[in-house]
């Protein structure tokens, strides 16, 4: 069955709605001094996996103000199309309001509408400290026949804390529950240990692991056992040149459930954001494939994002 943990869309100069206390070098950005401008962006998502669910969305954001990627208010305009187990694609329009800022020690961001049934979207805010903390929340539909078609859906809060031990050694911890429309809770606990391999190269070795415990296996058609855990050893490589950022990372791993045994966990994700180029553009790619746990085992499963915003 179709996966019913977070996917929210890659979209160019939003907020991800995931735990950001993985994602390195993230800081409280400093105020801008220039003036605020204006800024557009469009974006297109995709997802598709071995059960023949596809998953599209194509966005458009419109900034009213914008002085970065940390720092803007806007509206963003979303089609979203889903198309589960192969069956009739459904369509839905989906409006947010999008919002960044910082103050202090402290950063957030957030992006909140709704799909014309109830209220979906995310939020997060961050501060800068050694041990940085976040605080994130996220609601969206589950993508399954089920999920879109009778309104089924998850909201996901928790916290995030970062442990560095040293300049190449770092923790993160992150807790959350995932409540979804019926009986069911999901509790969830990862940790992550990253090691500077080659900080020069910007090359880290990770270890990843998560395990998740539901409260009302089975419920609706979406996967959930009564237990999940996952072990993923990860290299990862990012670069800066240029202004350009570019990120490569693959894993090999193991992971099982309540309902089978152990068995092989794939991943491997890239990722290149541009600099500034001309007249204020922007742009961003990434592709992600793993294969993740069905109620009969493990299967593939593939994302692609790419947007491009002009700030003017």
């Amino acid at each position: 069955m179709k996966r019913a943990s977070i996917t929210a869309a890659a979209a160019l100069l939003a907020s991800t709605g995931l735990p950001a206390a993985a994602q390195e070098g993230a800081q409280v950005p400093t105020k801008a001094e220039a003036p605020a401008s204006r800024a557009v962006g469009m974006d297109l998502f995709v997802s598709t996996d071995a059960d023949n669910t596809d998953v599209y969305r194509a966005g458009l954001n419109f900034d009213l103000r914008y002085r970065g990627q940390q720092d803007y208010l806007g509206v963003r305009v979303e089609k979203a199309w889903y198309r589960p187990l192969g069956q009739q694609t459904v369509g839905k329009e989906r409006v947010f309001l999008r919002y960044a800022d910082s103050g202090g020690h402290w950063a957030w961001n957030a992006q909140v509408g709704t799909d014309g049934d109830t209220v979906i979207g995310s939020a997060s805010i961050h501060d800068d400290a050694a041990m940085r903390k976040e605080f994130f929340i996220e609601r969206d539909v589950v993508e399954t026949p089920r999920g879109v078609n009778e309104g089924i859906y998850y909201t996901f809060a928790g916290a995030a804390l970062d442990l560095p031990v040293d300049d190449r050694n770092s923790f993160t911890i992150v807790a959350g529950a995932q409540e979804f429309t019926g009986k069911n809770v999901r509790l969830h606990a990862r940790a992550s240990y990253v090691h500077g391999v080659k900080p020069e190269w910007g090359l880290s070795a990770q270890l990843r692991t998560r395990y998740f415990r539901s409260t009302r296996p089975g419920e609706y058609d979406y996967y959930s056992p009564r237990w999940y855990v996952q072990i993923l050893p990860v290299l990862q490589m990012r670069r800066f040149s240029g202004g350009w950022r570019y990120m490569v990372a693959g894993g090999v791993g193991a992971q099982r459930d309540a309902i089978s045994d152990w068995r092989a966990s794939y991943f491997a994700a890239a990722e290149v954001t541009s600099p500034e180029v001309g007249r204020g553009w922007y742009g961003k790619a990434s592709l992600q494939y793993n294969n993740i746990p069905q109620n009969s085992g493990a299967y593939d499963y593939g994302q692609a994002m790419l947007g491009i915003a002009r700030a003017f």
